[in-house]
């Protein structure tokens, strides 16, 4: 026993000189604003994840646009002003990396170990699969999905003309993850045992969803702990590559990337995380955007009424296949302005994506206003368009109100003109984050839920229980993960109009 007294006497005194000099950082010439609040090595963290939107626009308020914040014993420095956003997200030196972060944060919440081919592969499958004639085909395999789940294997499931009630968030979720669970990783002969397995998967996803926020911020309890271990075993072995050898129709966009994982000898133990990490990454966002889609305009009938114009016009009258599919043109996705902004302006009120690049060496950050700070390696910058773009009344007057026509311009094309200070700004919506971080599977994502509020509104009559109940606020504790979700539900009612 005495032997380890040496040992562990050298590693508490490397622990106790690493956090003594976390205690001791101070602020050096040239540097941003630090902050590191009261809590050794802690900082600001309990604050940060309790509300991350109202800590940063405090410290924005008490620091300027540039200040570095202690968060468990980690540095970040936040660049609130956008015009400076540039030389960040581009940065050709790579001294702000964005892979090794990525690399980090996907072996611990999925257990997959990345390589630095893993990144360009994905954009790769993503370019080849998710656009042109590979989105075009995947367009229709989704419509193919949403007909299967919105109607049923025989046909009018959703009750035919009788009016149903539900919960609009967990509709909006639970049927875009059935449908592109089922467009990604294929059928069996069997379709309502696919539907039944898409829905009891639907049950424990959502359930690992509401334990994310934590399990990033390695908050969760003992018992959670282990709910989220038996999850992500479960989802493993759902996801299997030889479970899934007995499907048919799996997309190309993963069949390439697990091509890509086998030739490289990855071992299918890997790969089966791999898939669940995919499926996260195609499905976490998409049901809770288009929650806020469809309450937006049925707050807002003036947008409702444009984009019901914009469908009937684009796709004619609604009728049903034989009443097993919907009658629709994937091609008319190309000409929805009016509902391209509209989704434009939901990303802009609900998605709130964190950007963050770690320092590789130390690094000049040059400010629009020719300011110049100091960033030491190893430190982490970060920004967070939520706050410093979408929320600037400058670059969006009335910033909080939702309307649906802020990026058409008068004679009803894109509006890409926005200014702020009286400069005209690039980066004046980022709900997919931007540069090497920008989502590869946007194209595919805005395409399949565009393709459901469209059938919605085709297909259904369907209204709030309670019109005049407030939209809900956002739940503070999705701050900086996607598209955030509500604080509470919003029953709604529902039915199929009776087409030919």
């Amino acid at each position: 026993m005495t032997l380890w007294y040496p040992v562990l006497g050298a590693l508490l005194t490397v622990v106790g000189c690493l956090c003594l000099s976390l205690m001791l950082r101070r602020r050096r010439p040239w540097e941003p604003p630090l902050d590191k609040g009261f809590v050794p090595w802690l900082g600001h963290a309990m604050a940060f994840r309790k509300n991350m939107f109202e800590f940063l626009k405090g410290m924005q308020a008490k620091h300027g646009d540039v200040f570095t914040v202690q968060l468990g014993g980690q540095y970040f420095t936040f660049v609130m002003d956008p015009l400076s956003f540039g030389p960040i997200i581009k940065n050709t030196e790579k001294v702000l990396d964005f892979v090794s972060y990525a690399k980090e944060l996907v072996l611990k919440v999925f257990g997959y170990q990345s390589v630095d081919e893993d990144h360009g592969m994905i954009h790769s499958a993503s370019t080849k699969h998710l656009m042109g004639r590979g989105l075009e085909n995947l367009n229709q395999t989704m419509l193919d999905s949403l007909s299967l789940v919105m109607l049923g294997p025989k046909g009018s499931s959703l009750g035919g003309i009788s009016w149903c009630e539900d919960g609009l968030f967990h509709f909006c979720y639970r049927i875009m993850f059935k449908a592109g669970f089922l467009s990604l990783f294929g059928y069996t002969k069997d379709k309502q045992q696919d539907l039944d397995e898409a829905d009891e998967l639907f049950t424990k996803f959502r359930r690992f969803d509401l334990l994310f926020p934590r399990f990033v911020y390695s908050l969760l309890g003992p018992r959670e702990r282990v709910e989220v271990s038996q999850l992500l075993r479960l989802f493993h072995q759902r996801l299997s590559v030889e479970q899934n050898l007995e499907k048919d129709g799996i997309s190309s966009w993963l069949g390439y990337m697990l091509q890509f994982l086998r030739e490289r000898g990855a071992a299918s133990t890997m790969q089966d995380k791999f898939n669940f990490m995919m499926l996260w990454a195609s499905q976490g966002n998409t049901g809770p955007t288009c929650f806020w889609v469809l309450l937006f305009l049925l707050k807002h009938q003036d947008a409702m009424k444009a984009v019901r114009e914009e469908a009937t016009r684009v796709m004619g009258e609604a009728r049903l296949d034989a009443e097993k599919s919907f009658t629709f043109s994937p091609s008319a996705l190309k000409h929805t302005p009016v509902l391209d902004s509209v989704m434009e302006e939901t990303l802009r009120l609900c998605a709130t994506p964190t950007l963050l690049r770690l320092v590789q060496e130390d690094y000049v950050l040059k400010m629009a206003s020719g300011q110049e700070y100091q960033i030491r390696r190893g430190d982490k910058v970060a920004l967070f368009p939520y706050l410093s773009v979408h929320m600037d009344p400058d670059i969006h007057p009335e910033p909080t109100a939702f309307k649906y026509d802020r990026f058409l311009n008068p004679n009803g094309t894109r509006k890409v003109d926005f200014y702020k200070s009286g400069k005209k700004i690039h980066h004046y919506n980022m709900p997919w984050g931007s540069g090497v971080s920008k989502c590869p599977g946007r194209f595919f994502a805005l395409s399949e839920m565009k393709t459901f509020v469209l059938l919605m509104l085709m297909y259904f009559d369907f209204e709030l229980v309670d019109p005049d109940m407030p939209v809900p606020p956002l739940d503070p504790r999705r701050w900086g993960f996607g598209t955030s979700q509500p604080s509470h539900e919003v029953r709604f009612r529902y039915r199929l109009k009776p087409v030919q």
